[in-house]
């Protein structure tokens, strides 16, 4: 059903290796709005499914205590050592892989991409340079119920949030109006999105 998304993502992966080659060594080391993550482990990130095999995963795993999340950053860490030329190298000899994440599927891909470009250009100063159509996708998904593990249910409960560059719109409430990639932060927990903001759900949101 979601199979008119492998496009977008391939397309997004090739923006994002373009993205990569642009890039400093200092910028490369710059602290994203991903956790504790630079931009070039982010970059590790966004590669790792895409070159090692799952069940590279399982010591990892095992290793963090069956804990999923911690694995994945580990993962995405020593992934992060290849020379950045390497990791975008990477991400466009695989642009078209078919990698479906457990849950979340090809929408949750879409989303990942363009939040985690989101992680490295903000930092940096650079625009954010997000497709419409795309954003829609995956403003839809953030808040349509299906997104584990990118969104907090309860932060986000009895909120409208409004892009208003989009003529989107979602939830009912006090409203959360912005930029639809300012939304797009906002629900996956950056809160240097919040500046970006207006509306009077906007304090609720930060709040909670």
């Amino acid at each position: 059903m979601d199979a008119h998304l492998l496009p977008m993502i391939a397309a997004e992966r090739r923006r994002t290796a373009d993205l990569i080659d642009s890039l400093t060594p200092a910028q490369l080391d710059t602290p994203s709005l991903c956790g504790a993550w630079t931009v070039r482990e982010v970059a590790g990130h966004l590669v790792s499914p895409l070159v090692e095999p799952p069940w590279r995963l399982l010591p990892l795993l095992v290793g963090a205590g069956f804990r999923p999340h911690v694995a994945n950053a580990r993962l995405a860490r020593r992934v992060a050592r290849r020379p950045p030329g390497e990791l975008a190298a990477a991400l466009r000899e695989h642009a078209e892989h078919r990698f479906r994440p457990p849950v979340v599927g090809w929408p949750g891909q879409l989303t990942d991409l363009q939040v985690h470009g989101q992680d490295i250009r903000r930092p940096l100063g650079l625009p954010a340079d997000l497709d419409p159509d795309r954003l829609r996708i995956s403003l839809d998904f953030l808040t349509g119920g299906r997104a584990v593990g990118f969104v907090d249910r309860r932060r986000v409960a009895g909120l409208r949030f409004e892009a208003t560059d989009l003529g989107w719109s979602a939830g009912d409430g006090p409203v959360v109006r912005g930029p639809g990639a300012a939304l797009l932060l906002a629900l996956t927990g950056r809160r240097a999105a919040l500046a970006d903001l207006t509306g009077e759900g906007v304090a609720t949101l930060a709040a909670r």
